[in-house]
């Protein structure tokens, strides 16, 4: 093995909670959220009951509050979010990603959440693998563009991002039940770790 990956999930691992929430009460306010919230209550308690896809619940609150938003206005609200929020960070993370940066090891957040609110969170040498937002005449459709990066999708994209896996030693650090793939393909694994 010539070099070491660090895969970290974003969301309840490298932060104290859940950031698409706090997305969404960030960019909206409480009322607006609120409101927005209530009127998926149905479709979220059918998704933790497994009767409805995770990423088809996900994209529908997302397009609900967000989609026919310009792209330019939407990275906007992401850079400010991070900018914002940085108390979401855990500081253990944070020094794990320093120490491997230290080491000379590649450092990759794959994560579900979205990643244009994701990648503002970090230095430019930190790659980010997120649910990408589809796009067209430069607003959001409020779709996806690719699978939700959760569960097996995070495999894959570790997968395809760097795929000899003989070449490196892979580190991975998650939390939740979305993270359990991941967690099983990596040569080291940390759950939930930085509690």
């Amino acid at each position: 093995m010539c070099y070491k990956v660090y895969a970290f999930d974003f969301d309840g691992t490298l932060t104290t909670r859940d950031t698409l929430l706090a997305f969404i009460r960030y960019a909206k306010g409480d009322w607006r959220f609120l409101l927005g919230m209530a009127r998926y209550v149905p479709l979220l308690v059918l998704m933790k009951l497994g009767a409805y896809p995770n990423w088809r619940a996900k994209q529908r609150v997302f397009n609900h509050f967000f989609g026919g938003m310009t792209l330019t206005d939407f990275d906007a609200l992401c850079q400010r979010f991070a900018a914002d929020n940085r108390h979401l960070l855990r500081p253990q993370g944070l020094a794990t990603m320093q120490q491997a940066r230290a080491e000379g090891a590649r450092l990759v957040v794959v994560s579900a959440s979205i990643d244009n609110w994701v990648r503002p969170f970090f230095e430019t040498d930190v790659e980010v693998l997120g649910t990408q937002v589809e796009v067209a005449d430069g607003r959001l459709t409020g779709r996806f563009l690719t699978r939700n990066c959760y569960g097996e999708e995070k495999v894959r994209r570790i997968s395809e991002h760097y795929p000899h896996r003989e070449e490196y030693k892979l580190i991975a650090f998650g939390d939740s039940r979305g993270d359990k793939e991941l967690l099983e393909y990596a040569d080291e694994s940390h759950y939930r770790p930085f509690r």
